[in-house]
């Protein structure tokens, strides 16, 4: 079976973490001889291409970043210049990837995402939400392959069932709220921990501010 996956991911392929995803993902699904092709809408010099690839599979997925609890600004464009489909038989299935740790912060964007389906002329086929995803492009290749090999494994687990069911997707994306001792640490020790690992990270990002630096403060009333 044939997949078209849509990345959604607002930076460039090179520096996508939505990309390594798509990557594992879709060594999973070809394993047993299914082929895709991905469309990176990061490039708009592939927009045609991808909504004439939508219009013409009837096995597409859609994979983004969480960006402010939903969806990317640069997807919504995409999908308003789409075409609803007049006849029946797509199925339109979401990945979701996240920073945040919790499952429960990006249920604000799988209810929306659910319903763009009807709205597209087609079925849905399921959301597979993920946390904990931001160090993925800033560890080490070893802990990459560790943190990719889930997406593998449910690349395997949709070319045999041709949907995302929402038993499988509740255990792939962990917990759903951070136990309370957790929390309790992590205002304790892990808050000033973070803030040297994101000091750091802004660094080498370029960043010569403080984390905390209010420039426009002055001029706030």
């Amino acid at each position: 079976m044939h997949l078209v996956i849509l990345s959604g991911a607002a930076r460039p392929q090179a520096r996508s973490n939505t990309a390594k995803i798509i990557e594992a993902f879709r060594q999973g699904y070809e394993e047993t001889g299914n082929t895709t092709e991905v469309w990176y809408l990061s490039d708009r010099k592939q927009w045609t291409s991808a909504a004439a690839a939508f219009s013409a599979c009837d096995n597409v997925l859609i994979a983004l970043p969480l960006y402010v609890e939903n969806v990317p600004g640069i997807l919504l464009e995409f999908l308003a210049g789409l075409q609803p489909k007049t006849e029946p038989g797509t199925r339109l299935a979401f990945l979701v990837q996240g920073g945040f740790p919790e499952a429960s912060q990006s249920r604000c964007c799988e209810a929306y995402v659910k319903t763009l389906p009807a709205q597209l002329g087609c079925s849905y086929g399921g959301t597979l939400i993920k946390g904990d995803m931001f160090g993925l492009g800033l560890t080490s290749e070893k802990n990459r392959r560790k943190m990719l090999a889930g997406f593998t494994e449910m690349g395997r687990h949709y070319a045999k069932t041709n949907t995302f069911d929402e038993k499988t997707v509740r255990q792939f994306a962990g917990p759903e709220h951070l136990p309370q001792e957790q929390l309790r640490m992590f205002r304790l020790f892990g808050r000033h921990v973070q803030w040297v690992f994101v000091g750091r990270i802004a660094k080498k990002l370029g960043c010569r501010d403080r984390l905390d630096a209010q420039p426009y403060q002055e001029w706030v009333k």
